[in-house]
């Protein structure tokens, strides 16, 4: 049996959308389920656990992994998708790393690191509900241009893989296991 678990079956209706609903509503309702979960995996804890760093030399932690994702989600809503002047909030060419290593255990930094967090993905879902449809296109200097549907399945993996991080995180912290 492993260690205590940190989600009960309440917590599974991130994951209730019919799984034979339309494709937009299948990729925001899974986008909401992956965001909804990593909020899960950071709750209850202190800002010494969430600055927490996983293994020397590694940055990683829960709170870079918010701002992280709060970066990510601006630049393919906001910059790539919407094209406006929206550099990222944490990091940028001068501080690459700047989610990670400015990831500390200060109250004010934590509440500056949600806050951006949830207005990234609030821009994101505003966007997402007033497209036309998943063929929106946008521009982006990596990808080239791409659509609002491929940004959506981006979104989804890439939470899908720092979700495993922070599950990996959150059970090293306090033996917190779960969905």
């Amino acid at each position: 049996m492993r260690r205590g678990r940190l989600f009960t079956g309440e917590d599974e209706s991130r994951f209730a959308a019919p799984a034979d609903a339309d494709e937009r509503t299948l990729l925001v309702e899974m986008l909401a389920a992956h965001r909804a979960t990593l909020e899960l995996k950071c709750a209850g804890l202190t800002a010494e656990q969430l600055a927490s760093r996983a293994v020397p030399p590694s940055t990683l932690s829960l709170l870079g992994l918010v701002r992280h994702l709060a970066d990510v989600e601006r630049r393919w809503f906001r910059l790539d998708l919407a094209g406006e002047d929206a550099p990222p909030r944490f990091c940028g060419p001068e501080d690459p790393d700047g989610d990670f290593d400015g990831a500390v255990a200060d109250n004010a930094v934590i509440e500056e690191s949600w806050a951006a967090w949830r207005d990234e993905a609030a821009f994101a879902d505003a966007f997402t509900a007033r497209a036309a449809s998943l063929d929106v296109e946008g521009e982006d200097a990596w990808r080239g241009k791409l659509s609002l549907r491929w940004v959506l399945m981006h979104m989804i993996e890439e939470y899908a893989r720092h979700n495993g991080h922070a599950d990996l995180l959150r059970e090293r912290l306090d033996g917190a296991i779960g969905l």
